[in-house]
């Protein structure tokens, strides 16, 4: 059997970006939330886990951790949902880091990379491949795609030796962003699924955000069409001033499509799935705007058949709140 998956939802906020520790951290997640997702039916999870959580900063690894990750697995496979085991973050790597990531300048970063997955890979390998798969990276943001090719093979070359048969995800440079995919140098691998996200635009899916530049802008929005209104001169000023204005040009249903055609193309050049491992809108973002938005990308997820899984169960694009009670996203998903 080979590695298959449709429908799913990240885990985030558990064994990923998160301070809770002990009792705290095992009541956040725990087998009800499986469950449900499988009642849901969702075929699959994505679990980013933080080098953080998984490895002390000696190098050994969590036992606590790693429990949690093997019992989620276990809980995973028992109601007949698959795994993607994302490598989030790494002391070496965050995403939203304003210097070059260590992984990309120092050859010992690179080295470390490689040895966390044969940790992992210790770890997990008993886990059959049609149940769990494994994420290199996520959201590599290397200085160029040749660099980030440099730095994802030697893993990939490792996890060959060591399980050939396990499926890995892999994404391009610059967020995992579908306009980066041309210069993803894919490898000739058959157990290999191929892996974007799809955020756009930011004005709609991270209004008021306050972690990214534009969440300043707190000023009316329109989806379907050009994001900030033409009144809005202040903040189309700033666009034009940070060479931004490409994330207000106009979106719909078509301009998803045209996007996800080019990881696509690429994808079906090589024979090899598409994923979208990543995309939503965030809470504030006004109820019937978020709606039409994730009607359009699911059904371009149709169109198209690309496998997905939407960010995130639990948190502020959440199938939940942080309370557990379910919010209007699911509905939206399965329309």
């Amino acid at each position: 059997m080979s590695f298959t998956v449709q429908r799913g939802t990240n885990v985030s906020h558990w064994l990923s970006q998160s301070s809770r520790r002990g009792e705290e951290r095992a009541a956040f997640f725990d087998q009800t939330d499986i469950e449900r997702i499988a009642r849901w039916e969702f075929d699959h999870i994505r679990l980013p886990v933080d080098e953080e959580q998984i490895w002390q900063k000696d190098g050994r690894l969590d036992l606590e951790a790693v429990d949690l990750l093997r019992s989620c697995i276990t809980w995973a496979i028992k109601s007949n949902l698959r795994v993607i085991v994302d490598l989030h973050i790494l002391r070496d790597h965050y995403f939203n880091d304003e210097e070059v990531p260590a992984l990309f300048t120092d050859p010992q970063a690179r080295k470390h990379f490689v040895d966390l997955w044969t940790d992992l890979s210790g770890v997990l390998a008993e886990y059959p491949p049609e149940a769990v798969a494994y994420e290199l990276l996520n959201e590599a943001v290397a200085p160029t795609a040749e660099v980030w090719n440099e730095t994802w093979a030697p893993p990939h070359a490792a996890l060959r030796k060591l399980e050939p048969g396990r499926t890995i995800v892999l994404g391009s440079n610059n967020f995992n962003q579908f306009q980066t995919y041309p210069d993803l140098a894919v490898p000739d691998d058959d157990h290999l699924v191929l892996t974007f996200h799809y955020y756009n635009p930011m004005f709609i899916t991270h209004y008021t955000a306050r972690w990214w530049s534009g969440g300043s802008y707190s000023g009316p929005i329109r989806y379907p069409g050009v994001p900030i209104p033409d009144s809005q001169h202040r903040a189309l000023d700033l666009l034009k001033a940070e060479g931004a204005e490409w994330e207000n040009r106009r979106f719909d249903r078509e301009v998803m499509k045209a996007d996800m055609l080019i990881p696509h193309e690429i994808a079906a050049r090589h024979g090899r799935p598409l994923y979208c491992g990543e995309f939503g809108c965030y809470e504030r973002t006004p109820e019937d705007i978020r709606e039409v938005w994730y009607k359009d990308i699911t059904t371009t997820f149709r169109d198209l058949d690309i496998a997905w899984a939407n960010w995130d169960y639990k948190g502020s694009f959440g199938l939940v709140d942080s309370h557990g009670n379910e919010t209007g996203v699911r509905s939206w998903l399965t329309a």
